[in-house]
């Protein structure tokens, strides 16, 4: 291979870092389990939605990415410049409240999961789980909690190899991808609501934005005036981080669609629930194999979700009432930063023990997320637009209005998912 090639693909695999984190931590296993009810429920016919959610991610995690590096804040913090404190306290706890859920929710997942892996009931896991993700989030540093963060992502392409091992039909599924075909009732609009609720997260927001100002203090800039702005190079390297990242997302949910598409809902079985049961479902239909990718899939990218969820919900709160932060200081640096997301997953544990209805919760916390994502995307905005902020280095016409196309699109699923 020639020496430039190669450079070239160190120069990649070196870029990868919080992009890729964010956009793997996007499918969750709660996000699993509403790709596996698309699929089941509608077959292909919403395959076409990876092409239009992946540019969608781009541009708004892009978005979110630059205001980190350019302010050398995190989103909440830069939003203190732009809209009162009481706003950022509602904004704080709503995200809080659907985070817990979410936690709540996979946590429950990948105690099913392994309970099918290893006969081991799954009231006996979900509290094991809570304290072990917990402790090596307040124990680890970030550039550890980064690295292996990073390397989970590899688990999302069990979905990638489930799909092919099931040998759909390739000519239903590029006509299905590429012809897109209008949601006829109301279930399959509720469900193209629900694919851009849980593709389009504002945790994912927070979570971005708060780890390049932790990739910068990783590299000595441990002050605010010297991580503010971005070389175009390091702007350019973290385009190409993100793209990735949200590719990665978005190629993932379309296999756990293909997958379900053409196992479930070409068998009959459209009612399903839970990411258990969608890998329950497979094994008599797409053989043992498939059934464990699926299963593993659903643990390791639990590990990989739950302390993003929990770690954007401490950010915002630290952001918004300016307590020390982040990922790099110790529990006893940071108290109220690793309190909140103690509480966090500890509130999820304590929802899975008191048996709370796993459906019933995401149904409550797509809701908080729905309502949630136009308005903090509308403040997101203000601040990518605001010249001064972000240090004469505001974002692209282009990603503005994409990311204002995207706002009425959010604000008009947020409609939909009350009418539905």
């Amino acid at each position: 291979m020639p020496e430039k090639k190669q450079n070239r693909i160190v120069h990649f695999f070196r870029t990868l870092g919080p992009g890729l984190v964010t956009g793997a931590a996007d499918d969750d296993p709660s996000g699993i389990a509403t790709y596996s009810i698309a699929g089941a429920q509608q077959g292909t016919g919403l395959l076409w939605t990876a092409l239009l959610t992946w540019p969608l991610m781009g541009v708004i995690q892009t978005m979110c990415a630059r205001i980190g590096m350019v302010t050398g804040m995190g989103i909440a913090a830069a939003l203190r410049q732009k809209v009162p404190k009481p706003v950022l306290v509602v904004i704080s706890f709503a995200l809080f409240m659907a985070n817990t859920i979410n936690i709540g929710a996979d946590l429950s997942a990948m105690a099913d999961a392994t309970e099918m892996l290893t006969g081991i009931k799954s009231y006996w896991l979900v509290a094991p789980f809570g304290i072990v993700i917990t402790l090596a989030t307040v124990h680890y540093r970030y550039n550890q909690i980064a690295r292996v963060l990073k390397w989970l992502a590899l688990v999302l392409f069990a979905y990638v190899i489930t799909g092919f091992i099931i040998k759909p039909d390739w000519r239903v599924v590029f006509h299905s991808t590429f012809v897109p075909a209008v949601p006829a009732n109301h279930e399959a609009w509720a469900t193209l609501v629900a694919i851009l609720g849980t593709t389009i997260s504002p945790y994912l927001f927070f979570w971005q934005s708060s780890q390049e100002v932790e990739e910068d203090k990783e590299h000595g800039k441990k002050e605010l005036r010297q991580r503010r702005g971005a070389s175009e190079n390091e702007i350019i390297d973290r385009k190409l981080d993100v793209a990735t990242g949200t590719f990665v997302s978005n190629l993932v949910m379309f296999f756990i669609i293909l997958t379900t598409a053409f196992t479930l809902h070409k068998t009959g079985m459209t009612q399903i629930e839970t990411s258990r049961q969608a890998a329950d479902a497979l094994r008599p239909l797409a053989g043992n194999l498939a059934a464990f990718l699926f299963t593993i899939g659903i643990v390791g990218v639990g590990f990989l979700a739950i302390p993003t969820l929990a770690g954007s919900a401490a950010y915002a709160f630290a952001e918004t009432f300016g307590w020390r932060q982040g990922l790099d200081q110790t529990f006893l640096r940071a108290r109220g930063f690793y309190m909140i997301l103690i509480a966090s997953v500890g509130v999820g544990v304590a929802l899975d023990l008191l048996k709370v209805s796993a459906m019933q919760a995401l149904y409550w916390s797509a809701v908080v997320n729905g309502v949630l994502a136009p308005f903090l995307l509308v403040g997101i905005l203000l601040v990518a637009s605001d010249r001064k902020l972000m240090q004469d280095q505001p974002s692209s016409m282009r990603s503005v209005v994409l990311v204002s196309l995207t706002t009425i699109l959010m604000f008009g699923a947020a409609i939909g998912m009350f009418v539905f």
